[in-house]
């Protein structure tokens, strides 16, 4: 339930990354890195938010949270960027496949880090699993 509930949710981001991207690309004129780094940092608090509350219900200390996804963004960011940008600019390839390939990336990768890393102490400790809980 918990992988269903994730990727809810981060189709909900990849809408406002593709959205923010397809703005930046259209009418901005810049070349793929910058539109593609301002669109994956927009979706990433909604997502960090709805995920910590709804999926993994943690009650866990959120700026330590927060600091534990950012170390995430240090490595995943610089190295889809790069990329990224490899494939667009340097190979020529469609940015909006390069795009969803990094979604599709960030979507498998971050569900194991929060999971495992972020979360992996905190399970279901927050008021929503609790209520659960009394009920069954």
């Amino acid at each position: 339930m918990r992988i269903l509930k994730f990727t809810a949710f981060s189709v909900s981001a990849g809408v406002i990354e593709l959205g923010s991207f397809s703005l930046l690309n259209e009418l901005s004129g810049w070349s793929y890195w910058p539109c593609y780094l301002i669109a994956l940092v927009l979706p990433v608090l909604w997502n960090f938010t709805l995920n910590r509350r709804f999926t993994f219900r943690s009650a866990n200390n959120v700026p330590k949270a927060m600091l534990l996804v950012f170390l995430y963004y240090c490595v995943f960011t610089p190295v889809t960027t790069v990329l990224g940008n490899y494939l667009a600019e340097g190979l020529a390839w469609n940015e909006y496949l390069v795009t969803g390939i990094n979604m599709a990336l960030n979507l498998s990768t971050e569900y194991l880090y929060d999971r495992f890393v972020v979360f992996k102490k905190t399970l279901d400790t927050n008021d929503i699993a609790k209520k659960r809980a009394v009920r069954q």
